[in-house]
């Protein structure tokens, strides 16, 4: 058989500033590069969480790229995971920027709260 790492995820986002500015300004991850890819008319920007173990993909295509089809929220993806040290903290920063709670599940031991990215994409906020 052969061996696989995962190497990142990427997804397909509308608005790329809005996007970058979800993921660096509230869940504190950081742009590692830049690039325009002109074979697909797009652009590609790649970011880490500050532990460096994740890396996230966005990826947003001009109006004239044949990869730009109509938006359908997650295109099969189900959500994408954080943990916070303070999950309530966090939840009280996305709520100032507009960003509130669409579900809400607690066990005896745990407890995850998920948001939904400026994409329609839901975002898992989990106790850390």
């Amino acid at each position: 058989m052969v061996k696989t790492s995962y190497f990142y995820t990427g997804i397909r986002v509308k608005d790329l500033k809005e996007s970058i500015d979800f993921y660096t300004k509230l869940l504190g991850m950081k742009v590692v590069d830049r690039n325009k890819i002109p074979i697909a008319k797009g652009e590609v920007v790649n970011l880490v969480s500050e532990d460096g173990g994740f890396i996230l993909e966005l990826n947003h295509y001009d109006k004239a790229s044949k990869y730009n089809s109509r938006y359908v929220v997650g295109e099969g993806l189900d959500h994408l995971a954080f943990r916070a040290d303070d999950l309530d903290g966090l939840l009280a920063e996305a709520k100032k920027i507009g960003y509130t709670p669409v579900a809400e599940m607690k066990t005896e031991h745990s407890r995850w709260v998920y948001l939904r990215d400026p994409n329609g994409i839901w975002i898992e906020l989990n106790q850390g």
